[in-house]
C-alpha cells in the first residue's frame, strides 16, 4: 500500500503537500531540497514523483547541493526522467545559487536625512499636479524597508488614515518612520492641515514607540523639513 502511496504523481496528493502549493503557502524556506528542485523538473516517470526522483538523485549526491552541481548533463541524464531539458534546468538552478552567494546584497536607500529624503522622493511626485502622501518606513539604521503611498488627493491631499499608517508601520517592524508628500503650487510653505497632521503623527508614533523623524514637503527643486525648522 505504501509504495502504491509513493508512486502517486504529485497532481494526486493532497493539495497540502504538492511542492508549488506548499512554497506559495509557506515559502520556499519550508521546503525540502528535493521538493524544490521537484519545482524545476516539473514530473518524475510513471514509478516515482518528482520529489521522490529528487531524493534518489539527492541521495547519489549524499545529499549535496554543491556535489549536484558538479555532476554534467550526461550525468543526470542517465536518470530515467532526466532528460537533457531537466538536465539542464538543475545545474541552472545550481550555477545561479553559487552566483547569488557571490553576489553583494543590494543595500536600501540610508535616509537619515532630509536632503536624502527629497533626493529619493522627488523624481517620483516632483511633476505631479495632484498631491500625494508617502510614509518611508525603516530599520534603525535609517535604511529603507518599504515607501508606501498612502493619500492621494487634488490640489490638496486627501486626509491621511493615521491608523491605518501605524498599521502599516507595525506589520513592517519599523522603528523609524518618515513623511513626505508634493506641493503642486511649487511653495514648500506649511499648510496649517500640514502641521496638524505633522503632530497626529508625531503622538502615533509616540504611543507606538517608532521615531518620527521628519515630515518632508517636496516642490520641483526644494524642500522643507519640520526637522530641520526645528519644529520636531
Amino acid at each position: 500500500m505504501n509504495e502504491e502511496l509513493n508512486r502517486l504523481s504529485i497532481n494526486h496528493w493532497a493539495e497540502a503537500d504538492r511542492p508549488r502549493e506548499k512554497l506559495e503557502r509557506l515559502g520556499a524556506a519550508a521546503l525540502s531540497d528535493a521538493e524544490l528542485l521537484a519545482i524545476l523538473i516539473g514530473s518524475g516517470t510513471a514509478d516515482e514523483s518528482a520529489v521522490d526522483l529528487m531524493k534518489r538523485i539527492l541521495n547519489d549526491c549524499k545529499n549535496n547541493l554543491n556535489t549536484l552541481g558538479k555532476l554534467s548533463i550526461r550525468d543526470l541524464t542517465t536518470y530515467k526522467g532526466i532528460g537533457p531539458a531537466k538536465a539542464i534546468s538543475l545545474l541552472a538552478a545550481c550555477e545561479l545559487g553559487k552566483r547569488r552567494q557571490n553576489a553583494a546584497a543590494e543595500k536600501a536607500p540610508l535616509l537619515d536625512n532630509a536632503k536624502k529624503v527629497y533626493q529619493f522622493m522627488h523624481t517620483k511626485i516632483q511633476d505631479l499636479d495632484i498631491e500625494e502622501g508617502w510614509m518611508l518606513m525603516m530599520k534603525q539604521n535609517f535604511r529603507l524597508i518599504e515607501a508606501k503611498r498612502i493619500s492621494i488627493g487634488g490640489l490638496t491631499m486627501a486626509p491621511v488614515d493615521i491608523r491605518l499608517m501605524m498599521k502599516e508601520a507595525l506589520l513592517k517592524n519599523t522603528t523609524i518612520l518618515a513623511f513626505c508628500h508634493n506641493h503642486p503650487s511649487g511653495s514648500t510653505n506649511p499648510s496649517r492641515e500640514d502641521d496638524k497632521l505633522t503632530t497626529s503623527i508625531q503622538k502615533a508614533c509616540s504611543v507606538l514607540h517608532i521615531h518620527f523623524a521628519d515630515h518632508v514637503i517636496l516642490a520641483d527643486g526644494s524642500y522643507f523639513s519640520y526637522r530641520e525648522e526645528g519644529e520636531l
